[in-house]
């Protein structure tokens, strides 16, 4: 991914309104940011553990979403899956993150949702920098390069019902 300055993230939303993506809070630290490692960014909001937000590159534009998770609390023995990058996590490493659907649909209530890694690390889990607490990942016979292109296309799949 390619850097991204506070300006291009916050012109990127479309499940918010304009005042809400001005008020909404951005990682500070952009500049340290591992964007060559990074499929997508993704953060959580410090002030409201419920929300978070993802801005990844679709179809060459950038397409940023504000997501909810609910105050559900997880067994702390279930194993779950991340949807997008297949990393398996214990209790409450992965999240059922949705999302309200951009225009008029979401203004209705409707929204899709997926389970994601709570941290949204998944770039990091998928090239080995960053490690599951409990669960290793399980080894796989796809090249790093196949890995990293399904979880593009697993996410770029959640986008596009967003968008739809």
């Amino acid at each position: 991914m390619r850097a991204l300055t506070e300006p291009e993230i916050r012109a990127s939303f479309v499940n918010c309104s304009k005042g809400e993506a001005k008020r909404l809070p951005v990682p500070r630290e952009l500049a340290e940011q591992r964007w060559d490692d990074l499929d997508f960014l993704g953060w959580r909001d410090l002030g409201a553990p419920d929300r978070a937000y993802l801005v990844a590159e679709l179809d060459d534009a950038l397409v940023g979403v504000v997501l909810r998770s609910p105050n559900v609390r997880r067994s702390l023995t279930r194993t779950n899956v991340c949807s997008v990058c297949i990393t398996a996590h214990q209790g409450s490493g992965v999240s059922l993150l949705t999302a309200p659907r951009a225009g008029a649909r979401g203004r209705e209530g409707n929204s899709v949702g997926t389970y994601l890694c709570a941290d949204l690390a998944c770039s990091l889990y998928v090239r080995g920098i960053r490690r599951p607490a409990t669960v290793s990942r399980p080894n796989e016979s796809l090249p790093l390069e196949d890995q990293i292109a399904r979880t593009v296309a697993n996410l770029e799949s959640f986008l596009r019902q967003v968008l739809a």
